[in-house]
């Protein structure tokens, strides 16, 4: 026969057929490689790179625990080799490389990639470090407890399962899962044009989160955020700022940013700091972020770093950044931040298979979509429990029965030539049709009503037990048992006659009518579901909940340095050519009055300690020039140093500008409102400007005030407008008036005139003065005195003011003057770079108009105290003496009481040179007050 298809055109598109093949079919290349690859697209995305939004699983990591529980590898039996697991994965599940199978099963297993292991592995599983795992071969690994509640209930019939690859054996679409185990372990995966990158969280947030839920479905993402505050990363590390959290939760996508678990620490000799990394971002290789790090350090990108160690052993990770001796931690940390993956950005997409399709949801729709699975779950798991129930209660209902019946059961059993035969006979025992039967025909008959009574004795038994309980008569309505009863009576031993197994049969009974009525309201009341999965996980709560690793912190763009370091209060000092360090307070513990101090810093010959300050690492340290312009500056930002150190040039740490050197430092935490600045100068300029104007200080400084040609800057207070002002002069006068009296002024303005100076006097020193209150007075050599403030009286502003202290050859001139309380406590500085410290009730009260006590014993007659500082309140100190500290306390008692007696007096003489210290005091007296206009 021809064939037809001669007499057809050839397609120009194709060649034409050879002899004996069929049709050739056109085809559009374009049409067939869109369709083609839309065919790869989604058989990746379904089948391998995407997770069910309801198990959190890919399939690979589902086929490999359903593997593992096929093999009954549970988390209390013995580990088997890698290699046996993936053999099976990927011989009845998985047609693909076994390296594959094997990657995805050892990240079950990794403490630092998942936050609550599903895979418990022994042997090399690889490291932080990115060190490859060792072959599947030389592991064992087994399920973890953890994962056993994901498969929970598998074989009730709680989920669909589909065909494998070659239709041999079925596999779980998905599994029960009791937890949240895609927001618990998050996902990330790379399909065709698109991306997952779901965080791990906390276990007991995110069921907290989840029973919300439950309670309140109507609730918001934010009111889920109430519970679940964000990810929480195996590795730990901060999470910087919830604004990327937020925008995750509620749009499925968002950038969080995670940095680093650092602190300082410092040397034992106290001449450098270390910045300790003990904690990095999720999914950071440890080992290449330091080989950045020396990489940048080689390059000379980074500066201030001496030597990179990574001292991580089994109790913890510990990145060792051991810094230069004039490197400023806070500086080299801030770099390491911005410069290597110390600081990186967690990409969060919240997209997952969603009803088959995959769909970027919110945190709210995460656990919807879980809670209906487990809705789902809960309701099928019932379902098969109660038809399971109900098909037990059947047989154990007939066995009961059968145990009245005995006698008739056993001779119908032996009448019976087969089985089949004795089958049909239980199933007619109660029919006439029975006896009818030539092989049963010679049965006894029982006694239909004595054996209906009996069991309605047994009804009334039971429904005591279980009110709800229907019974058993209708046993005695039918012919018979069925044929499920029937087979299992054949099948009863002997031994299930006696009386203890009949009560064992009905407390059995008992328990599945229990179990059916509570079957029953579950599937028939909404409430009683969702209060089993609630019940369920806060059972997982119970048994997995831990506390959060991650810490959440303030936004990077609002963080300032501060945020990372522990707030402590700082001894600052400053010497006279501009070296500027702090130390803890801690370090300098109270001292007797007249102590000798302990070493605050080493100077060189020409320099010396000018000016002490107390103040919390988070507060600003403003430094004031000698030209009036004012800077900005953290403590913190100051290098920390032993007592013994110079520090660090001030010039390094704020750049002024040409022509300018330090004068003052305003020290302030924060800029309320109705609260001034003070200032004093050399020649008694006074001024009073609004707090808030300081608050702004570009790098370039701001002004602070006009200073004359000649004069300096020698104190500034930050006050609230109505205190007392008290100014102090070098000789020894000092003058008191009311802050009110010097109205509030603009930055750029000089100031007016608050005390008339006799010629060749300055002022050294100012305060604020409250009531109940006292002056303590220092002069150069050591000398003070504590005097109430009662007996500086007020006066206006301008004139020359009253006697403060008697400057005599033996005192020297003032250095300077501080309001104090019984509580408080001092510390004084010498320009050798002594420091004492001593609490102010040690200091008794004196006359104004006296020459005072010694405070502390200098050297040498080179050596002057340049400045003394209060104490803020709260600290502690310790006031026994050790070995070469306070040597000279005893002297103490002995100046108070001699000064104390000649107080008032008008006499006033000079101690030999070669006197004792205690009758030195009795040279202390003062002239008669000469108050001045």
């Amino acid at each position: 026969m021809a064939d037809d298809t001669t007499d057809k055109p050839a397609s120009p598109s194709a060649p034409p057929p050879p002899d004996g093949a069929g049709e050739l079919i056109p085809v559009n290349i374009e049409d067939e490689m869109r369709r083609s690859y839309l065919d790869y697209s989604m058989s990746v995305i379904i089948g391998r790179a995407l997770p069910d939004v309801r198990d959190g699983l890919k399939p690979v990591h589902r086929r490999v625990l359903f593997a593992m529980n096929d093999l009954a590898n549970y988390h209390n039996r013995p580990y088997k080799k890698s290699a046996r697991v993936v053999g099976d994965v990927i011989g009845k599940y998985h047609p693909h490389g076994d390296s594959s199978v094997y990657d995805a099963m050892v990240r079950l297993a990794q403490p630092w990639s998942l936050r609550y292991l599903l895979v418990d592995g022994q042997g090399n599983f690889g490291s932080v470090d990115g060190d490859m795992p060792a072959a599947m071969r030389y592991t064992e690994a087994r399920m973890d407890r953890l994962a056993e509640e994901l498969l929970s209930d598998i074989d009730k019939e709680t989920v669909d399962f589909g065909p494998n690859y070659d239709d041999s054996l079925e596999e779980p679409l998905v599994l029960p899962a009791r937890f949240p185990n895609l927001l618990v372990n998050g996902s990330s995966g790379i399909a065709v044009g698109m991306t997952t990158n779901i965080p791990p969280h906390n276990m007991t947030e995110v069921i907290n989160g989840t029973l919300h839920l439950i309670d309140h479905p109507t609730c918001t993402v934010r009111d889920l955020m109430e519970f679940i505050t964000g990810p929480d990363f195996p590795t730990g590390a901060f999470i910087t700022g919830r604004e990327g959290i937020l925008r995750a939760y509620e749009t499925g996508r968002g950038q969080i940013t995670v940095r680093a678990r650092s602190e300082i620490e410092t040397s034992k000799k106290g001449d450098r700091e270390s910045i300790i990394f003990t904690e990095i971002p999720y999914q950071v290789n440890k080992a290449r972020l330091i080989e950045k790090i020396a990489e940048l350090v080689r390059e000379k990108k980074l500066e201030g770093i001496s030597d990179i160690r990574d001292e991580s052993d089994r109790q913890g990770m510990r990145i060792v950044i051991e810094l230069k001796r004039d490197a400023i931690s806070q500086v080299v940390l801030n770099n390491l931040y911005q410069s290597t993956a110390l600081e990186t950005t967690f990409g969060a997409v919240m997209l997952a298979i969603d009803g088959g399709q995959p769909r970027t949801l919110n945190l709210k729709e995460l656990l919807d979509r879980f809670v209906a699975h487990r809705r789902d779950v809960v309701t099928r798991r019932s379902r098969f429990e109660l038809r399971k129930a109900l098909a037990r209660m059947h047989i154990v209902e007939g066995l009961l029965v059968a145990q009245d019946l005995i006698d008739l059961v056993v001779s119908l059993i032996r009448a019976s030539k087969d089985p089949d035969e004795a089958r049909w006979g239980l199933m007619n025992i109660l029919s006439p049709t029975l006896y009818e039967h030539e092989r049963f025909a010679n049965l006894q008959r029982i006694d239909y009503a004595k054996a209906k009574a009996q069991m309605e004795l047994l009804v009334s038994r039971a429904r005591n037990e279980e009110p709800a309980y229907q019974g058993l008569a209708h046993k005695y309505e039918g012919s018979g048992f069925s044929q499920e009863q029937a087979q299992n009576i054949l099948e009863m031993r002997l031994q299930r006659l006696t009386g203890l197994q009949r009560e064992e049969l009905f407390r059995e009974l008992i328990g599945l009518v229990r179990d059916v009525i509570r079957l029953q309201d579950i599937l028939g009341n909404e409430s009683s579901l969702l209060n089993v999965i609630k019940t369920e996980l806060m059972e997982i709560r119970q048994r997995y909940g831990d506390e959060r690793r991650t810490q959440i912190i303030g936004a990077v763009d609002d963080i300032t340095s501060e945020d990372l370091i522990a707030e402590e209060t700082m001894v600052v000092t400053l010497s006279h050519t501009g070296y500027v360090k702090r130390s803890p307070l801690s370090e300098y513990r109270a001292q007797k009055r007249g102590g000798r101090g302990k070493t605050g810093a080493a100077t060189k010959e020409d320099d010396f300690v000018s000016k002490l300050f107390v103040a919390s690492t988070h507060a600003y340290l403003m430094p004031i020039t000698t030209k009036g312009k004012l800077y900005s500056l953290k403590v913190h930002q100051i290098p920390q140093a032993s007592r013994t150190s110079r520090g660090k040039a001030m010039v390094n740490l704020v750049q002024f500008g040409e022509g300018e050197r330090l004068a003052q430092i305003l020290v302030t935490r924060d800029f309320p409102e109705n609260r001034y600045v003070f200032f004093v100068t050399k020649k008694g300029v006074v001024k009073r400007t609004d707090l808030s104007a300081f608050e702004n200080v570009r790098s370039s400084g701001i002004i602070a005030l006009g200073i004359d040609e000649g004069d300096e800057l020698v104190a500034v207070m930050i006050t609230d407008g109505t205190k007392d002002i008290l100014l102090s002069t070098a000789s020894g006068m000092s003058i008191r008036f009311l802050e009110s009296e010097v109205r509030s002024m603009g930055r750029q303005a000089f100031g007016v005139k608050g005390i008339t100076l006799e010629d060749g006097d300055e002022v050294v020193g100012a305060d604020l003065v409250e009531q109940g209150s006292a002056i303590l007075t220092v002069t150069e050599n050591g000398y003070g005195k504590r005097t109430e403030e009662t007996e500086y009286r007020q006066q206006g502003r301008g004139g020359k003011g009253i006697i403060d202290i008697k400057t005599t050859e033996r005192n020297g001139k003032v250095v300077g003057v501080v309001e104090v309380k019984e509580s408080d406590e001092v510390m004084l500085v010498t320009n050798g770079g002594m420091l004492i410290r001593m609490k102010v009730k040690e200091i008794s009260v004196i006359g104004r108009n006296t020459q005072g006590v010694r405070l502390i014993a200098l050297e040498n007659d080179q050596e002057k105290v340049m400045a003394l500082s209060k104490l803020p309140e709260g600290e502690e100190s310790e006031e026994e003496p050790t070995e070469g500290e306070g040597s000279a306390a005893e002297v103490g008692a002995t100046d108070v009481a001699a000064a104390e007696s000649t107080e008032g007096s008008a006499e006033s003489t000079e101690a030999p040179a070669d006197a004792p210290e205690s009758t030195e005091a009795l040279a202390e007296g003062g002239g008669s007050e000469e108050p001045q206009a």
